[in-house]
């Protein structure tokens, strides 16, 4: 659905007024005074009030289901929204850690501050709905977000902290199909490597897009939404599954601290390789758009990578 508008210049107020409307429901901007949403009968009805706003305000506006035949692909338009939802999926991260700076490292707050964090919890949660509402096309981000705010419920006490769960049995995995979202970058190269690598050899991957799946029977999820294999709190998906397959090998820990770094971008471990790797993985995502020559490239890329670190282990 395009919303095509002409908003007069005065009263000065309404572009600002219809420009808020148009962020809270959304909207990307696809050229200007052109704003786009995936088509639906909830979508619709968004820009229908956004419309009558405009022709009320002394403006003009036309509501046009489209389909772009030249200039802008559906990938490229897809990205639009995904890059919208992944700022704002990464402010929120960063918020959540400010807040868990603030907090208690161990133990429920004390009591003079239990209401003021119980508040910003009850906000960061709100926010993250919010956004999830509008992640059209599964935006990069959302499971660091997600992971990071139920962490820290869990560290105040707001949310039933989750059970230590036993090591895995990789015999229990052999075989399987292994989902993922389609657009592979580092934590799902990354990932996908090391299980054929270390937890499946005869792993098949399957790609998926990052909203509305249903896996078959039989199927695991990996670094998705809602996945059996996933972010878990501060941890992205390879340091997840090296912790719940018990591998505790160095070489492996120390890819793992570069993954992390270059996935969730908080340089908390401050690997200095991060920024070069972070641009091979760019590289291979640009070069190849189909996920099975990203998985060829990527796995050959950390099985390089992990030779790499042994040798300076044992060095």
């Amino acid at each position: 659905m395009l919303l095509i508008h002409q908003i007069p210049p005065k009263p000065a107020y309404l572009r600002v007024k219809i420009g808020r409307q148009l962020a809270r429901i959304g909207a990307v901007a696809v050229k200007n005074s052109v704003y786009a949403l995936p088509r639906d009968e909830e979508t619709r009805e968004d820009f229908q009030w956004v419309l009558r706003e405009i022709v009320q305000g002394g403006g003009d506006a036309s509501l046009v289901e489209a389909r772009f035949i030249e200039g802008l692909s559906d990938e490229q338009l897809i990205g639009l929204f995904q890059a919208a939802r992944e700022g704002e999926y990464r402010a929120l991260a960063d918020q959540a850690r400010l807040v868990a700076d603030a907090a208690p490292r161990r133990g429920p707050p004390p009591e003079s501050r239990r209401a003021e964090l119980a508040g910003q919890m009850a906000r960061l949660r709100q926010r993250l709905a919010e956004i999830e509402a509008l992640d059209f096309f599964g935006a990069p981000g959302r499971e660091i977000a997600e992971a990071l705010v139920a962490g820290l419920e869990a560290r105040m006490g707001e949310a039933k902290a989750p059970a230590s769960r036993p090591v895995e049995q990789r015999e229990r995995y052999r075989g399987r199909t292994w989902v993922t979202r389609a657009g592979m970058k580092v934590d799902r190269m990354a990932s996908a490597w090391l299980i054929r690598r270390f937890i499946d050899p005869e792993a098949t991957f399957k790609f998926v897009p990052a909203k509305g799946y249903r896996p078959l029977p039989g199927e695991l999820r990996f670094d998705m939404f809602e996945a059996e294999f996933t972010h878990e709190g501060e941890l992205c998906t390879f340091e997840g599954l090296l912790r719940r397959f018990g591998i505790e090998e160095p070489a492996l820990r120390a890819l793992a601290e570069i993954v992390h770094d270059i996935d969730v971008k908080d340089a908390r471990y401050g690997r200095e390789e991060a920024a070069g790797i972070g641009q091979l993985v760019a590289g291979i995502a640009a070069a190849h758009p189909a996920d099975e020559d990203r998985l060829a490239r990527g796995a050959a890329l950390f099985e390089d990578l992990y030779a790499g670190q042994r040798n300076a282990a044992t060095t």
